[in-house]
């Protein structure tokens, strides 16, 4: 097998793993994904903004928006804190815009904090989760 057949090997049975890796997962570890995934893509859209790559940017910052745009329709409002939820998803997804629109670094660094607070949330309450039901 070639270096290229190789690599391309190895890249499939990369994304068999995450394919699998998503099909298993229960909804909070969806959710955590997605957490993730929305960190990745603005980490990879401020490389871009430093990078003057604007096309990349605006790519990858769409994509978190997204990601939060999923978040917010999602929210189940017959629990009060889903109104809390929704004004942060509201304030995350007015900085990824702002941030897109003006290709800003620093704007889209209070989007990063803010969405990983968020993921840090989440974890801490998938953990309280495990621990009370074990």
């Amino acid at each position: 097998m070639g270096n290229e057949e190789n690599m391309a090997f190895n890249q499939n049975i990369a994304q068999e793993y995450n394919r699998n890796k998503i099909l298993t997962a229960s909804p909070a570890e969806l959710t955590l994904m997605l957490y993730e995934g929305a960190i990745k893509f603005c980490n990879i859209a401020m490389i871009a903004i430093e990078k003057g790559d604007l096309q990349k940017a605006h790519t990858n910052i769409k994509k978190a928006e997204d990601i939060i745009t999923e978040f917010k329709v999602t929210l189940n409002h017959k629990y009060p804190v889903a109104e809390d939820f929704e004004k942060i998803y509201d304030y995350i997804y007015s900085l990824l815009v702002n941030a897109n629109v003006k290709k800003d670094p620093e704007i889209l660094n209070q989007a990063l904090v803010e969405i990983r607070g968020m993921r840090d949330t989440w974890k801490e309450v998938m953990n309280r989760t495990r621990g009370m039901n074990q």
